[in-house]
């Protein structure tokens, strides 16, 4: 452990998320899986627990993602596509009652299966010997269209965003999370009579892995993106994979930001961030986010230290939103490209040029 330049605090040797008295262990960041996440470890209820996979994986033209979330009083399995050349897309959910701890998911990203099966949807998450395949049928997915994929992502990058967040209001709560940006991508889906295949030299898929117990309440930022890059600014197809993984907004990350860019697989850490999501005159104090922001202007994403600077244009808002009484979810998902730059950590200036990516905001009370 070490504390690097902005103060935040650093795991490069293997440390336990919680001590055997259920405290939080470990506060901060790591580049990979150094984390130890035990679930019997956790001093809270079943009930609070949260423990979830999401995958996305894209080209230039389609977008698969993929959601198993057991938020311990309700499950939830969901998958969305979307179209980049006609903007179209569509969302489906499956909720179930009271999983706590009952869909046995991983304690590690390394190897396990994250899995989940109904009349209406199969969805089986597998990672094993450094590769994911994901599976999926999910029936009736949009009217009476079924949507099916397989989908292997490999390659697995050097560096990945591991952070261990807690809250000062509440010592039991924590968000622990591995982000894995930029593996590529083989396989297919069909969703009715569409059906696409993802090519490993132009597909690129994400893993977002989290563990925790949260506050109630949680409005939070995040984005990220990856594709092939030149970093000088041409036009020209790219020689390197690059990406990244910004956001804010959720718990104490007095420790550690998640904020890095990965170059071929090597991290490089950021500070704080700013979205410079365009605001709604007067519409400050707004209940809903679509009331707030007016999401499909441009953004402006730049941090503290001026390593940073994107602008996002927006071409698909992914929103959703459900009010099931003890839920309340309000999400936008925005689908764009970036442009800009991001200085590393050796002090080049990297450009970004027409980077498919996304970037939310995500209002969730459960």
């Amino acid at each position: 452990m070490f504390t690097n330049a902005r103060g935040e605090t650093c795991y490069d040797e293997p440390v336990a998320l919680h001590d055997e008295d259920g405290r939080l262990n470990a506060r901060g960041y790591a580049t990979s899986m150094l984390i130890a996440y035990d679930r019997a470890r956790i001093k809270a209820s079943k009930m609070r627990i949260k423990e979830w996979d999401y995958y996305l994986v894209n080209d230039d033209d389609f977008a698969i993602a993929l959601t198993l979330n057991d938020m311990g009083y309700l499950g939830m399995i969901s998958a969305s596509f979307l179209d980049f050349n006609t903007g179209a897309f569509k969302t489906s959910t499956v909720l179930t009652p009271l999983p706590m701890g009952k869909f046995n998911m991983p304690s590690t990203t390394v190897s396990g299966v994250s899995e989940f099966e109904n009349k209406q949807v199969r969805m089986r998450l597998k990672a094993a010997n450094g590769a994911r395949r994901l599976e999926c049928t999910f029936k009736k997915f949009d009217g009476d269209e079924e949507l099916s994929l397989d989908i292997v992502l490999d390659r697995e990058p050097r560096d990945s965003m591991v952070i261990a967040t807690p809250w000062a209001e509440d010592p039991s709560a924590f968000y622990f999370n591995q982000k894995i940006i930029g593996m590529r991508a083989e396989g297919s889906f069909a969703k009715g009579s569409v059906t696409h295949d993802f090519k490993p030299e132009n597909s690129f898929g994400l893993l977002d892995w989290g563990r925790g117990v949260w506050t109630r309440d949680n409005t939070w930022y995040w984005s990220a993106a990856q594709g092939w890059q030149d970093g000088r600014g041409g036009n020209a197809p790219g020689s390197h994979v690059f990406g990244f993984n910004l956001g804010y907004g959720f718990g104490d990350t007095t420790a550690a930001s998640e904020n890095m860019v990965f170059v071929d697989g090597v991290a490089h850490k950021l500070g704080r961030l700013d979205f410079g999501i365009p605001e709604l005159e007067g519409a400050q104090a707004a209940k809903l986010l679509k009331d707030r922001y007016d999401f499909m202007k441009p953004w402006h994403l730049t941090d503290d230290e001026g390593r940073l600077d994107l602008a996002f244009t927006p071409d698909i808002d992914r929103c959703d939103y459900t009010d099931v009484k003890l839920v309340i979810s309000d999400q936008h998902q925005v689908f764009g490209t970036f442009d800009g730059f991001v200085i590393l950590d050796d002090g080049t200036r990297f450009e970004v040029r027409n980077l498919r990516g996304f970037a939310e905001a995500v209002r969730n009370k459960y």
